[in-house]
């Protein structure tokens, strides 16, 4: 298998953040093919798993270059290696989270995170009842200590699961301290600098689109009738 760096870096700003989204897909197949014993699979099992045409998952891989062997498909660990290399996840990015309540203890006991090669080395509360408590062997620590905290593990990565009326305080401190890429929690937009990558998930919104799709499901009833459903 063959692969560009040069034509990763000429085309990371121009690839569509649909394909990015559906490489994390493909990554996730492939590592459970791998689980799994599969050595080598491809572009239309990838794309029958997912949902996708192998038209779609060839394309996508076009945009880092050539990968797979005539005959034969991809190898699944080759592969697997190729897109961690793409996405940057073929090392360790240290994180640190920004809130401790109900949800950031529970994104400490995420498992998932490590295993995709997100570590969450420090945690940070404005609460001083919380600093110097431990939760799944991290020191909750003032956000004063940001910096120094970013310092100490080399930091890029932050976890907001601050409450909303404090996400966009918290941010503005997170690139204070250096840190350019935040996941954000908090059901709010935050406002930053243009070279801050932020990617947010709201929760709510992700049950409201839900809340569309079931409004708007034909009833059972015209799925079984081949008249299709009454238009008044």
């Amino acid at each position: 298998m063959s692969k560009s760096k040069d034509k990763n870096k000429q085309t990371a700003d121009a690839v569509p953040k649909a394909v990015v989204s559906r490489l994390s897909l493909y990554l996730r197949e492939l590592q459970r093919l791998q689980r799994d014993g599969v050595v080598t699979t491809s572009s239309t099992q990838l794309g029958q798993l997912l949902g996708f045409t192998d038209a779609q998952v060839r394309k996508d891989l076009a945009h880092f270059g050539h990968f797979g062997y005539p005959g034969v498909g991809y190898r699944c660990s080759e592969l697997v290696s190729a897109v961690k290399q793409i996405i940057g996840t073929d090392h360790t990015w240290p994180v640190v989270l920004a809130g401790v309540g109900n949800l950031g203890r529970a994104l400490l006991g995420h498992r998932g995170f490590g295993n995709q090669g997100f570590d969450i080395v420090a945690a940070v509360d404005s609460d001083p009842l919380k600093h110097g408590k431990t939760l799944d062997g991290i020191e909750i620590r003032p956000i004063s200590q940001l910096p120094e905290i970013v310092l100490e593990h080399d930091v890029r990565l932050a976890i907001i699961a601050a409450p909303a009326a404090a996400a966009q305080e918290v941010a503005e401190r997170i690139v204070s301290a250096g840190i350019c890429g935040i996941l954000n929690f908090a059901p709010i937009t935050l406002h930053l600098p243009a070279n801050v990558a932020v990617s947010s998930v709201d929760l709510a919104i992700e049950m409201e689109q839900l809340s569309f799709a079931m409004t708007n499901l034909r009833p059972p009833e015209d799925l079984l009738s081949n008249e299709g459903p009454v238009v008044d």
